[in-house]
């Protein structure tokens, strides 16, 4: 069973002051989530955690994990901007890109952001843009599949990120000949894992890895970042992982491989936006029609374009209604938005309790991934963002866009 962070009574005060849909977000549970993870992995000097800023672009989120110590790992020159503006600085910014244009890396080498190169042929590309970096990483692709047992986890050999062993070795000795002096290497291979033995596996081969790179190009390793993959518990019959026995795993994958060859100095980064982000959001919405035909249609006032994954993965989110989170699930609906679509839908002949118009629904886990997936269909407009803070008032963080918004980019017509 999941449990909304927001009471019933937190949530009339909130919608009588923000009408809805809004994402709101759980302060107290994203800074106790961070000081978990810091904690799981504390045997690690020099752990880091780098937020991924395309899971929640919010300076308010951003601004709560730098003061929890975390840094932030970006994707793009306006990510790059935002982190900047929030207030990171050099190696608290990682910026993993791929298809990355050059004005791109050379804002990361202003902002002596530590960059992470996709493609062996970045290497000669990076070169002819800007300056070589003293600290740089690479993301290693094993290809293949990923496993865990008997169960296929990913399908590494159909992502488009990422470069071969033979290459990952060949950019360390190029880029050590140019001047680098201190190398990381990092991987991402499966996605939205619910087990405790991905990242000790995933860290297990990466380990190895390192050893074998180490040996073939004689550089000095300063990091492994272990990205994302751990995810959350988007189903309530779903157990969710255990941060602190990932760490334990991870640790022992280290001291088992790493400690025995000399590489004991080894940082451990992680990049860990759905895990830290997703559970400690919720998508608040009103319903606006009941509509009866084949099935029954529950209308509310949100759409995709404030939670595109049901209708681009068909994801399943957990929903609530606001009050009757302990009634019986008695009734069969479709939750659906607005736009013409047919896979704007928040929930498919989902069980739920009778649901009447005006009834408030919480749609859960939508932290990551949620209001910065949105997009502008039907001329819909992106939704407010309100924090609760850790003293139970709230906060408005981000407003919500207007028609004024919308128009403002459109050339030749006055509005």
């Amino acid at each position: 069973m999941k449990i909304p962070f927001v009471t019933q009574a937190q949530l009339e005060t909130i919608t009588a002051t923000y009408p809805t849909p809004f994402h709101l977000y759980d302060e107290k549970g994203i800074r106790e989530k961070a000081r978990a993870l810091n904690q799981a992995f504390s045997w690690n000097s020099g752990f880091k955690e780098f937020f991924a800023v395309k899971a929640t672009p919010t300076p308010a989120i951003l601004k709560i994990l730098q003061e929890e110590g975390c840094g932030v790992d970006c994707a793009s020159e306006v990510e790059l901007m935002m982190a900047h503006k929030v207030g990171f600085e050099g190696p608290a910014i990682m910026f993993s890109s791929n298809d990355t244009p050059a004005q791109e890396f050379q804002y990361a080498r202003a902002l002596g952001a530590t960059i992470n190169l996709d493609a062996y042929e970045h290497v000669a590309f990076l070169k002819a843009v800007t300056t070589i970096p003293e600290t740089i990483s690479c993301r290693y692709n094993p290809g293949g599949v990923f496993a865990l047992g008997t169960d296929i986890m990913d399908n590494p050999q159909d992502s488009k990120f990422g470069m071969t062993k033979a290459q990952l070795i060949q950019a360390f000795k190029d880029l050590k000949a140019l001047g680098v002096k201190k190398f990381g290497i990092h991987s991402f291979l499966a996605s939205n894992t619910v087990t405790n033995a991905y990242y000790p596996a995933l860290a297990r081969e990466l380990f190895e890895l390192a050893v074998e790179v180490v040996q073939a190009t004689e550089v000095e390793l300063d990091f492994i970042n272990l990205s994302g993959g751990i995810g959350v518990n988007y189903h309530p019959d779903q157990t969710p992982n255990d941060i602190a026995k990932i760490g334990q795993g991870v640790r022992e994958a280290y001291e088992a491989v790493l400690t025995p060859n000399g590489l004991d100095q080894v940082k451990i980064f992680t990049e860990l936006g759905r895990f830290m982000l997703a559970p400690h959001g919720h998508l608040i919405t009103k319903v606006l029609h009941h509509k009866q035909t084949y099935r029954d249609y529950i209308g509310v006032d949100a759409s995709a374009v404030n939670l595109l994954r049901p209708a681009m993965y068909d994801a399943y989110h957990h929903i609530s209604i606001s009050g009757k989170e302990k009634a019986a699930a008695t009734e069969v609906y479709d939750v659906v938005g607005a736009l013409c679509e047919n896979n704007d839908k928040f929930a498919k002949q989902r069980q739920l309790p009778e649901i009447q118009v005006g009834d408030t629904l919480i749609i859960h886990d939508t932290g990551a991934h949620g209001f910065s997936m949105g997009y502008q269909y039907n001329a819909k407009l992106r939704s407010a963002e309100i924090l609760l803070q850790e003293d139970g008032t709230t906060r408005l963080i981000r407003r919500a866009e207007t028609p004024e918004d919308y128009f403002a980019t459109i050339e030749g017509f006055d509005f």
